[in-house]
This record gives structure tokens, sequence and C-alpha cells, in this order.
């Protein structure tokens, strides 16, 4: 198999139980499922699918020599995400978590048809599991890993935050040491730091960001509770439920839709706030391995130290959120 990738470039996969699980329905159906949800929907994010990030994670690590079962848990490590990702974390209150996916995972891996595609290979599906296991694929934050690295390079270019000699850069950079990934160079790590950081308010995290992911949850919530959808509708693609939530006859679930559009605004009031939210906030402090050792970037540069603190300092608690359409203010 050959595949193309636009960060990695073109790789020949010939494992049979690569082959095999990239075909697989379980991964087809993440093909539409966007990486952002909703703000993918309107134009306002990447259109890439988490089934891009789900194999761009594999060509990551498999580029850092990890074994077959690390590219294989790389692979099926977003499977079990709903349609609109991490939109379905409000409609559960995991704002901060945004974990649903995982605690679905081994339900929706074992209703598929991996296990039968693992078992043919002579492997057990779960021992893919639990991704911490995987010391490429996933580590806590703020530490760097496969999973988030992939999505984040991924993002730069349509964020305009830098261009893909940058990222290419970022890639050579990347290597394994004591069992992590590090970067090897220190320029590139406090680049990585920055720029992560910054699409994070750009994007992750963004203000507007936020409030549409809370107005899809609402309409997503409203819909369940007045049996338009049903949560087995959630595990169908990005455009099916957008089709059945635009097409609701149901007034709160209209009204709450029309409000999803690029031209809603959103506003810090604690006077009027329609909502009370928080977010994940996300941050990187890469690992840099050069002649003087191995240690974290905040250790090498107190300034990068302190601004990562402040940063995350003032993202945290409920944010009030006033919601404009047009000229009115939603109550």
């Amino acid at each position: 198999m050959q595949y193309s990738d636009e960060l990695y470039g073109r790789i020949e996969i010939a494992e049979p139980v690569l082959q095999d699980l990239i075909a697989s329905d379980a991964l087809r159906r993440i093909k539409a499922v966007s990486q952002h949800g909703i703000t993918a929907l309107l134009g306002i994010t990447p259109p890439f699918s988490r089934f891009d990030h789900s194999v761009g994670a594999l060509l990551l690590v498999r580029r850092l020599g990890a074994s077959i079962e690390e590219q294989i848990a790389a692979l099926l490590h977003d499977v079990s995400h709903t349609a609109f990702s991490h939109v379905i974390d409000f409609v559960f209150d995991d704002h901060g978590g945004q974990s649903y996916h995982e605690e679905k995972k081994a339900e929706i891996v074992a209703h598929s048809d991996i296990p039968a595609i693992l078992a043919r290979h002579d492997m057990d599906w779960r021992e893919f599991m639990d991704e911490n296991q995987f010391s490429l694929l996933e580590q806590p934050s703020p530490d760097l890993c496969a999973d988030r690295l992939d999505y984040f390079l991924r993002d730069l270019e349509f964020l305009k935050l830098a261009k893909r000699d940058e990222i290419y850069e970022a890639i050579e950079s990347l290597e394994v040491a004591e069992g992590k990934i590090t970067v090897n160079n220190l320029g590139v790590a406090r680049w990585m730091a920055y720029t992560f950081i910054e699409t994070d308010r750009t994007s992750w995290s963004n203000f507007r960001e936020v409030g549409l992911y809370q107005l899809t949850a609402e309409a997503i919530k409203a819909a369940i509770r007045h049996e338009i959808i049903s949560e087995a509708d959630l595990w169908n693609s990005d455009d099916i439920l957008w089709r059945k939530l635009r097409s609701a006859d149901h007034p709160e679930v209209r009204d709450w839709v029309r409000l999803i559009t690029p031209g809603t605004r959103f506003i810090w009031s604690e006077a009027k706030p329609l909502f009370r939210i928080s977010t994940k906030v996300r941050s990187i402090d890469p690992m840099v391995s050069d002649a003087e050792g191995i240690m974290p970037l905040s250790k090498r540069d107190s300034t990068f130290a302190h601004y990562r603190s402040e940063y995350l300092s003032s993202k945290q608690g409920q944010w009030p959120m006033m919601v404009v359409n047009g000229k009115e203010v939603i109550s």
C-alpha cells in the first residue's frame, strides 16, 4: 500500500495487518468525522478527518522506530470518536477532560470489525486499548507525543501559523530518547512550544470556537430530549448528524441550530451570559535533547516557563459568554 500524507510524504505500508485495519469499516467511518467538528463544517478550522490524523499518528511513530504494536495502537487511537468529535464532550459536560471517546473506546471497538481483523493476525484487540502503555503515541500533558504533535502540525498551515518548511523542520528535529519523543534543536523546541500555545489561543480554546461547540452541544441535547435523534446517531458521520439537526421539526432545536453560523458573535459578559463554560487548555513543554543533556524546555528557558504559566492561568475558570446573532442578544 502506498499512502501519501501531507506531513510525512509518500510512505509504503507493507504490513498486512496495517493494510487490513486501514481498510476496515471502523476506520472508514472516521473518514467522515472531522478533527474539529462543527467549526470544520463551517469552514473556520481545517477540514482534515480523524482518519487523516490517526494514520498520521501511525506514520509519525513509525518514523520514530515504533514497534508494529505501537503503530496499530496509533492507528486505532481515535477510532471511537463520534460525529463532531469533541463537541460531544460538551454534550456530556466534560468540557475540561474531553474524554468521552476514550470512555467508549473498548465498547465501540468490541462491536466493530477490528477484533476479527486482529484475530486473523494472531492479535488480541484488548492489547491496544490502553494507549498509556505506548510511550511514543501518548504522554501526559505537557510532554510531546505523536497524538499531540500530529494534530498540532496538521493545523498550522490552514490557520496561517506556520509555513510548510517550518513544519518539516520540526518533524526532522524529532528523536527518541529514554523512550520519549524529544527535540534535538533548542530553537525548534522554542518555536514548537510557542506556536503550540498560539494554536491553542487561535483555535482549540478560542472563545468563538468554544462558543460554537457549546451551541452545537445544546442543539444535540435538545434533539436527544425530544427524541429527534438518539445516542446511536452520534456514531454517524458529521454530515448525517448535521442534516438531522438542521431538518429537525422542533422549535427548541431550530432555535439552537439557527445560531450555529460563522456570523454569530460571542462576547465576554458578566452581565448577560447565555453560558458559563470552561474548556480544555493545551500547551507543550518539549523535552530538548542536545549536547547539554535531556531536559524540558522550561528548565532551559525561564522566559518560556513564565509565558506558559501565565497563559494557562489566563484561561482558567468559567467563561461568561454572551451570544449575539445579528443585533439580537440571545437569552
